[in-house]
Protein backbone atom coordinates (compact mmCIF):
# COMPACT_ATOMS: atom_id res chain seq x y z
CA UNK A 1 0.00 0.00 0.00
CA UNK A 2 0.97 3.70 -0.66
CA UNK A 3 -0.43 4.33 2.34
CA UNK A 4 0.23 4.09 6.07
CA UNK A 5 -2.81 2.58 6.49
CA UNK A 6 -3.48 1.70 10.58
CA UNK A 7 -6.45 0.39 13.16
CA UNK A 8 -7.12 2.05 16.08
CA UNK A 9 -4.43 0.24 18.06
CA UNK A 10 -1.59 1.23 15.55
CA UNK A 11 -0.55 -2.01 13.87
CA UNK A 12 -0.74 -2.01 9.85
CA UNK A 13 -3.44 -3.65 8.05
CA UNK A 14 -2.13 -5.50 5.17
CA UNK A 15 -3.16 -4.97 1.74
CA UNK A 16 -5.25 -7.70 1.42
CA UNK A 17 -7.57 -7.04 4.02
CA UNK A 18 -8.24 -3.80 3.14
CA UNK A 19 -9.28 -5.11 -0.32
CA UNK A 20 -11.20 -7.46 0.66
CA UNK A 21 -13.35 -4.72 3.55
CA UNK A 22 -13.77 -2.74 -0.05
CA UNK A 23 -15.49 -5.94 -1.60
CA UNK A 24 -17.56 -6.00 1.54
CA UNK A 25 -16.41 -9.03 2.95
CA UNK A 26 -15.58 -8.43 6.58
CA UNK A 27 -16.59 -11.94 8.65
CA UNK A 28 -13.42 -14.05 8.07
CA UNK A 29 -11.34 -11.14 9.45
CA UNK A 30 -13.50 -10.39 12.80
CA UNK A 31 -11.46 -13.00 14.71
CA UNK A 32 -8.27 -11.40 14.20
CA UNK A 33 -8.20 -8.26 16.31
CA UNK A 34 -9.13 -6.19 14.05
CA UNK A 35 -11.35 -3.68 15.16
CA UNK A 36 -13.88 -2.71 12.33
CA UNK A 37 -15.64 0.50 13.91
CA UNK A 38 -15.87 2.08 17.38
CA UNK A 39 -19.34 0.47 18.30
CA UNK A 40 -21.86 -2.29 17.56
CA UNK A 41 -23.87 -2.72 14.33
CA UNK A 42 -27.03 -0.24 13.80
CA UNK A 43 -30.22 -1.26 12.67
CA UNK A 44 -32.55 0.39 11.15
CA UNK A 45 -36.33 0.36 9.80
CA UNK A 46 -36.64 2.55 6.94
CA UNK A 47 -39.81 3.71 5.32
CA UNK A 48 -40.38 6.32 2.26
CA UNK A 49 -44.04 7.05 1.22
CA UNK A 50 -43.58 9.25 -1.86
CA UNK A 51 -47.32 10.67 -3.11
CA UNK A 52 -48.06 12.36 -6.90
CA UNK A 53 -51.35 14.10 -7.43
CA UNK A 54 -52.06 15.19 -10.66
CA UNK A 55 -54.63 18.57 -11.00
CA UNK A 56 -56.48 16.52 -14.13
CA UNK A 57 -56.18 12.48 -14.99
CA UNK A 58 -53.11 11.91 -17.41
CA UNK A 59 -52.51 8.77 -19.14
CA UNK A 60 -50.21 6.01 -20.22
CA UNK A 61 -48.07 7.19 -16.95
CA UNK A 62 -44.19 5.35 -16.92
CA UNK A 63 -42.22 5.61 -13.66
CA UNK A 64 -38.58 4.79 -13.01
CA UNK A 65 -37.90 4.01 -9.37
CA UNK A 66 -34.61 3.63 -7.58
CA UNK A 67 -35.31 3.30 -3.59
CA UNK A 68 -34.30 -0.29 -3.28
CA UNK A 69 -30.75 -0.36 -1.87
CA UNK A 70 -27.96 -2.00 -3.75
CA UNK A 71 -25.34 -4.15 -2.34
CA UNK A 72 -23.04 -1.82 -0.77
CA UNK A 73 -19.97 -3.06 2.20
CA UNK A 74 -21.05 -2.81 5.53
CA UNK A 75 -24.72 -2.79 4.50
CA UNK A 76 -26.57 -5.64 5.06
CA UNK A 77 -30.70 -5.59 3.60
CA UNK A 78 -33.79 -7.46 4.30
CA UNK A 79 -37.06 -7.49 4.18
CA UNK A 80 -37.53 -5.47 1.29
CA UNK A 81 -41.21 -4.29 0.27
CA UNK A 82 -42.60 -2.37 -2.17
CA UNK A 83 -46.18 -0.90 -2.48
CA UNK A 84 -47.68 0.80 -5.16
CA UNK A 85 -50.95 2.30 -6.03
CA UNK A 86 -52.85 2.16 -7.72
CA UNK A 87 -51.17 -1.12 -8.99
CA UNK A 88 -49.24 -1.24 -12.04
CA UNK A 89 -50.08 -2.97 -15.40
CA UNK A 90 -46.45 -3.89 -15.73
CA UNK A 91 -43.79 -4.00 -13.35
CA UNK A 92 -39.49 -4.69 -14.23
CA UNK A 93 -36.79 -4.96 -11.64
CA UNK A 94 -33.70 -4.25 -12.67
CA UNK A 95 -30.02 -2.46 -12.61
CA UNK A 96 -29.55 1.57 -13.59
CA UNK A 97 -27.19 2.73 -15.72
CA UNK A 98 -24.59 2.87 -12.57
CA UNK A 99 -24.62 1.50 -9.23
CA UNK A 100 -28.37 1.77 -8.80
CA UNK A 101 -31.18 -0.32 -8.59
CA UNK A 102 -33.97 0.51 -10.81
CA UNK A 103 -37.66 -0.25 -10.51
CA UNK A 104 -39.73 0.34 -13.65
CA UNK A 105 -43.46 0.27 -13.92
CA UNK A 106 -45.97 1.51 -16.30
CA UNK A 107 -49.85 2.75 -16.13
CA UNK A 108 -52.39 1.72 -18.81
CA UNK A 109 -55.41 3.47 -17.34
CA UNK A 110 -55.54 7.33 -16.46
CA UNK A 111 -54.65 8.11 -12.98
CA UNK A 112 -54.58 10.93 -10.59
CA UNK A 113 -52.84 9.79 -8.09
CA UNK A 114 -49.64 8.01 -7.01
CA UNK A 115 -48.66 6.26 -4.19
CA UNK A 116 -45.20 4.25 -4.08
CA UNK A 117 -43.76 3.28 -0.58
CA UNK A 118 -40.21 1.50 0.16
CA UNK A 119 -40.30 -0.09 3.39
CA UNK A 120 -36.93 -2.16 4.36
CA UNK A 121 -34.97 -3.10 7.55
CA UNK A 122 -31.24 -2.44 7.43
CA UNK A 123 -27.97 -3.65 9.58
CA UNK A 124 -25.29 -1.23 9.20
CA UNK A 125 -21.43 -1.60 10.15
CA UNK A 126 -19.50 0.94 11.36
CA UNK A 127 -16.80 2.72 9.46
CA UNK A 128 -13.57 0.31 9.59
CA UNK A 129 -10.72 2.62 12.07
CA UNK A 130 -8.10 2.04 9.41
CA UNK A 131 -9.72 3.49 6.40
CA UNK A 132 -10.69 6.86 8.66
CA UNK A 133 -6.95 6.43 9.40
CA UNK A 134 -5.68 6.08 6.12
CA UNK A 135 -4.00 8.61 3.73
CA UNK A 136 -4.11 6.98 0.27
CA UNK A 137 -2.55 7.77 -2.81
CA UNK A 138 -1.69 11.60 -3.78
CA UNK A 139 -3.13 12.69 -6.63
CA UNK A 140 -1.33 12.60 -9.35
CA UNK A 141 -0.78 8.99 -8.88
CA UNK A 142 -4.67 8.74 -7.94
CA UNK A 143 -5.64 9.80 -11.36
CA UNK A 144 -2.86 7.69 -12.83
CA UNK A 145 -4.14 4.18 -11.34
CA UNK A 146 -7.97 5.49 -12.32
CA UNK A 147 -7.36 5.90 -16.16
CA UNK A 148 -5.08 2.58 -16.18
CA UNK A 149 -7.56 0.25 -14.10
CA UNK A 150 -8.63 -2.75 -16.09
CA UNK A 151 -12.58 -2.13 -14.50
CA UNK A 152 -15.50 -1.45 -16.93
CA UNK A 153 -17.93 -2.33 -14.51
CA UNK A 154 -20.51 0.10 -12.42
CA UNK A 155 -18.07 1.15 -9.87
CA UNK A 156 -15.05 1.43 -12.12
CA UNK A 157 -13.20 5.22 -11.21
CA UNK A 158 -12.48 5.65 -14.91
CA UNK A 159 -16.76 6.42 -15.16
CA UNK A 160 -16.49 9.13 -12.05
CA UNK A 161 -13.72 10.97 -13.05
CA UNK A 162 -15.11 13.10 -16.07
CA UNK A 163 -18.17 15.74 -16.99
CA UNK A 164 -21.78 14.39 -16.40
CA UNK A 165 -25.00 15.40 -16.82
CA UNK A 166 -25.44 17.79 -13.87
CA UNK A 167 -22.32 17.82 -12.68
CA UNK A 168 -20.16 19.92 -15.55
CA UNK A 169 -17.03 21.18 -15.31
CA UNK A 170 -16.96 24.89 -13.76
CA UNK A 171 -13.72 26.80 -13.89
CA UNK A 172 -14.89 28.83 -10.81
CA UNK A 173 -15.18 25.55 -8.55
CA UNK A 174 -12.02 24.12 -10.18
CA UNK A 175 -10.07 27.35 -9.08
CA UNK A 176 -11.32 27.68 -5.80
CA UNK A 177 -10.95 24.30 -4.39
CA UNK A 178 -6.89 24.54 -6.32
CA UNK A 179 -6.71 26.87 -3.13
CA UNK A 180 -6.53 24.16 -1.49
CA UNK A 181 -5.74 21.14 -3.11
CA UNK A 182 -2.55 20.32 -5.12
CA UNK A 183 -1.52 17.37 -6.68
CA UNK A 184 1.14 15.87 -3.91
CA UNK A 185 -1.61 16.11 -1.24
CA UNK A 186 -3.10 12.41 -0.31
CA UNK A 187 -6.80 11.36 -1.64
CA UNK A 188 -7.88 11.25 1.88
CA UNK A 189 -6.32 14.33 3.31
CA UNK A 190 -7.89 16.19 -0.04
CA UNK A 191 -11.60 14.85 0.34
CA UNK A 192 -11.22 16.20 4.17
CA UNK A 193 -10.38 19.54 2.99
CA UNK A 194 -12.67 19.75 0.56
CA UNK A 195 -15.72 18.48 3.01
CA UNK A 196 -14.78 20.63 5.44
CA UNK A 197 -14.33 24.00 3.53
CA UNK A 198 -17.90 23.55 1.70
CA UNK A 199 -19.16 22.93 4.84
CA UNK A 200 -17.59 25.78 6.60
CA UNK A 201 -18.45 28.11 3.97
CA UNK A 202 -21.91 27.36 2.94
CA UNK A 203 -25.24 27.79 4.62
CA UNK A 204 -28.10 24.66 4.74
CA UNK A 205 -31.31 26.39 3.33
CA UNK A 206 -33.85 24.29 1.96
CA UNK A 207 -35.24 27.93 0.36
CA UNK A 208 -32.53 28.46 -1.90
CA UNK A 209 -32.34 26.06 -4.21
CA UNK A 210 -34.46 23.58 -6.40
CA UNK A 211 -33.85 20.11 -7.50
CA UNK A 212 -32.97 21.48 -11.02
CA UNK A 213 -30.65 24.33 -9.57
CA UNK A 214 -27.23 24.54 -11.33
CA UNK A 215 -24.01 23.70 -8.72
CA UNK A 216 -22.42 26.76 -10.13
CA UNK A 217 -25.51 28.63 -8.80
CA UNK A 218 -25.63 27.04 -4.68
CA UNK A 219 -21.97 27.50 -5.28
CA UNK A 220 -21.92 31.31 -6.31
CA UNK A 221 -24.94 31.58 -3.16
CA UNK A 222 -23.19 29.53 -0.83
CA UNK A 223 -26.14 28.17 0.03
CA UNK A 224 -28.69 24.95 -0.51
CA UNK A 225 -29.23 21.94 0.52
CA UNK A 226 -27.00 18.42 0.84
CA UNK A 227 -27.66 17.59 -2.99
CA UNK A 228 -26.22 21.19 -3.65
CA UNK A 229 -23.31 20.61 -1.19
CA UNK A 230 -22.47 17.00 -3.08
CA UNK A 231 -22.70 18.35 -6.58
CA UNK A 232 -20.16 21.11 -6.27
CA UNK A 233 -17.74 18.93 -4.21
CA UNK A 234 -17.86 16.76 -6.97
CA UNK A 235 -17.07 19.29 -9.48
CA UNK A 236 -14.11 20.20 -7.63
CA UNK A 237 -12.93 16.50 -7.24
CA UNK A 238 -13.43 15.61 -10.55
CA UNK A 239 -11.25 19.04 -11.80
CA UNK A 240 -8.29 17.86 -10.22
CA UNK A 241 -8.44 14.48 -10.73
CA UNK A 242 -10.08 12.43 -7.99
CA UNK A 243 -12.85 10.13 -8.94
CA UNK A 244 -16.39 11.49 -7.20
CA UNK A 245 -20.00 9.55 -7.13
CA UNK A 246 -22.82 11.20 -5.73
CA UNK A 247 -25.08 8.68 -3.26
CA UNK A 248 -28.20 8.94 -2.36
CA UNK A 249 -29.47 7.36 0.63
CA UNK A 250 -30.37 8.03 4.17
CA UNK A 251 -29.11 9.62 7.95
CA UNK A 252 -30.31 9.05 10.63
CA UNK A 253 -31.71 11.67 12.39
CA UNK A 254 -31.16 12.57 15.99
CA UNK A 255 -33.03 14.75 17.98
CA UNK A 256 -32.25 17.17 20.30
CA UNK A 257 -31.64 16.71 23.94
CA UNK A 258 -35.07 16.67 25.51
CA UNK A 259 -37.15 16.66 22.19
CA UNK A 260 -39.01 13.50 21.31
CA UNK A 261 -38.29 12.60 17.14
CA UNK A 262 -40.50 13.61 15.10
CA UNK A 263 -42.44 11.16 12.96
CA UNK A 264 -41.97 12.09 8.81
CA UNK A 265 -39.30 14.53 9.56
CA UNK A 266 -36.18 12.86 7.69
CA UNK A 267 -35.44 13.30 3.84
CA UNK A 268 -33.06 11.21 1.61
CA UNK A 269 -29.78 12.43 2.16
CA UNK A 270 -26.72 13.01 0.12
CA UNK A 271 -23.19 12.38 0.35
CA UNK A 272 -19.68 11.88 -2.47
CA UNK A 273 -17.93 9.04 -2.73
CA UNK A 274 -14.68 9.69 -4.06
CA UNK A 275 -12.83 6.38 -4.84
CA UNK A 276 -8.91 6.56 -2.93
CA UNK A 277 -7.00 3.78 -4.55
CA UNK A 278 -7.21 0.22 -5.23
CA UNK A 279 -6.79 -0.65 -1.28
CA UNK A 280 -9.25 2.04 0.28
CA UNK A 281 -11.73 1.52 -2.60
CA UNK A 282 -14.83 4.17 -2.37
CA UNK A 283 -14.96 6.37 0.90
CA UNK A 284 -17.93 8.25 1.48
CA UNK A 285 -17.36 12.09 2.59
CA UNK A 286 -20.28 13.98 3.23
CA UNK A 287 -19.97 17.65 3.19
CA UNK A 288 -23.45 18.54 4.58
CA UNK A 289 -22.14 17.38 8.06
CA UNK A 290 -18.65 17.67 7.70
CA UNK A 291 -17.67 14.20 8.16
CA UNK A 292 -17.10 10.55 6.84
CA UNK A 293 -19.63 8.27 6.13
CA UNK A 294 -20.63 5.94 8.67
CA UNK A 295 -23.12 4.05 11.09
CA UNK A 296 -25.22 6.51 10.51
CA UNK A 297 -25.54 6.40 6.65
CA UNK A 298 -27.50 4.31 4.44
CA UNK A 299 -26.50 3.28 0.85
CA UNK A 300 -29.58 3.50 -1.45
CA UNK A 301 -26.95 3.99 -5.03
CA UNK A 302 -24.48 5.47 -6.69
CA UNK A 303 -24.37 7.62 -9.66
CA UNK A 304 -22.61 10.33 -11.43
CA UNK A 305 -24.60 12.88 -10.11
CA UNK A 306 -28.91 13.21 -8.97
CA UNK A 307 -29.54 12.29 -12.40
CA UNK A 308 -28.72 8.74 -12.72
CA UNK A 309 -30.15 8.15 -9.05
CA UNK A 310 -33.29 9.93 -8.36
CA UNK A 311 -35.73 8.77 -6.43
CA UNK A 312 -38.43 8.38 -8.67
CA UNK A 313 -38.92 10.21 -11.92
CA UNK A 314 -41.30 9.34 -15.58
CA UNK A 315 -43.49 10.56 -18.08
CA UNK A 316 -47.04 10.81 -19.19
CA UNK A 317 -49.24 11.87 -21.84
CA UNK A 318 -50.85 15.13 -20.34
CA UNK A 319 -50.76 18.63 -19.26
CA UNK A 320 -51.54 18.50 -16.01
CA UNK A 321 -49.61 20.01 -13.28
CA UNK A 322 -48.41 17.61 -10.70
CA UNK A 323 -47.67 17.79 -7.15
CA UNK A 324 -45.45 15.25 -4.80
CA UNK A 325 -45.45 14.90 -1.25
CA UNK A 326 -43.14 12.56 0.99
CA UNK A 327 -42.70 11.17 3.99
CA UNK A 328 -39.13 9.32 5.03
CA UNK A 329 -38.40 7.71 8.55
CA UNK A 330 -35.19 6.22 9.37
CA UNK A 331 -36.18 4.46 13.04
CA UNK A 332 -33.22 3.08 14.65
CA UNK A 333 -34.14 -0.68 16.22
CA UNK A 334 -33.24 -2.04 19.38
Amino acid sequence: MSSHTKSLIGNPVPPFVAREVAKGDVSHFKGLGISFGSCDPMRYSVSHITTLKYAAPVRLAQFNMRLRPADWPGQTVSDYVLGIEPQPAQVHDGEGGYHVNETRFSMHEPIDRLQVESRFTVEREPLPFFVADATGPDLAELRERAMKLPDLSALAPASYIFASPVAAPEHDIAMWAGAFLDEAMPVMEAGRALMRAIHDEFTFDSKATFTDTPPIEAFRRRRGVCQDFSHVMIVAARAHGIPAGYVSGYLRTLPPPGRERLVGADAMHAWVNLWCGEELGWVGFDPTNAMLADADHIFIGMGRDYSDVAPLDGTFRGTSAQTMYFSVDVVPLE
